[in-house]
């Protein structure tokens, strides 16, 4: 169950940054999301309650993130083995805010071509909208079959014929990192990080 530590809901006109009994409060959530605000006050020698009120804090804020992560590659169930990053150029004119809408409309029809993806990113180049995601599929060939057979028309019906200026993509195999702290083949074990990975390698702010 990873967790990530960003600004998000809230907007902040100054970088904010994290005080030292935030940092040890985190740095215990990032060995293990689950743990209770008793360990993490026995670890860090903070009271308890204070662990409580920050944690919250950091929540509200949308600075402290947590969700769960099944892998499918095929190092985990290999019910999903073939990963494809795919980078997709739009034709000027289609926006973020554009893009966004249609998308949250996707996710509420019963097709559902969103659930091919395993991550996604918007971003820019040139002035125009760049959207990146990594796919998951039973084989490369499915992927393919995929992205020609349903989100090329998804992106198209969102955005009308010839919306893709160009695209490209190539396999992904092995998962090296995520979220900055997480190295699946080294330092995880049963779940999260294993014990007595050291604290100065975890990265908070």
């Amino acid at each position: 169950m990873p967790i990530k530590c960003y600004k998000r809901t809230k907007k902040i006109n100054k970088m904010r940054k994290l005080d030292e009994k935030e940092v040890k409060i985190v740095k215990e959530l990032v060995k293990n999301p689950r743990v209770s605000d008793n360990k993490i006050a026995k670890a860090t020698k903070i009271a308890v309650m204070t662990v409580n009120r920050k944690r919250k804090q950091l929540e509200q804020e949308g600075l402290l993130n947590y969700f769960a992560y099944l892998d499918t590659s095929r190092y985990g169930t290999s019910s999903l083995p073939a990963r494809q990053l795919y980078i997709v150029k739009f034709k000027i004119g289609i926006t973020k805010k554009t893009f966004i809408e249609e998308f949250k409309k996707e996710m509420k029809t019963k097709t559902k071509n969103t659930e091919y993806f395993y991550e996604s990113f918007l971003g820019e180049r040139d002035g125009q909208l760049i959207w990146s995601f990594i796919m998951d599929g039973g084989q490369g060939k499915e992927t393919m079959e995929i992205f020609n057979g349903k989100i090329v028309p998804m992106l198209e019906l969102w955005f009308g014929k010839n919306c893709i200026i160009e695209s490209f993509s190539f396999r992904l195999t092995t998962q090296l990192r995520l979220l900055h702290n997480y190295i699946p083949l080294l330092n995880m074990e049963n779940g999260v990080l294993k014990k007595g990975y050291p604290n100065e390698f975890i990265f908070v702010d």
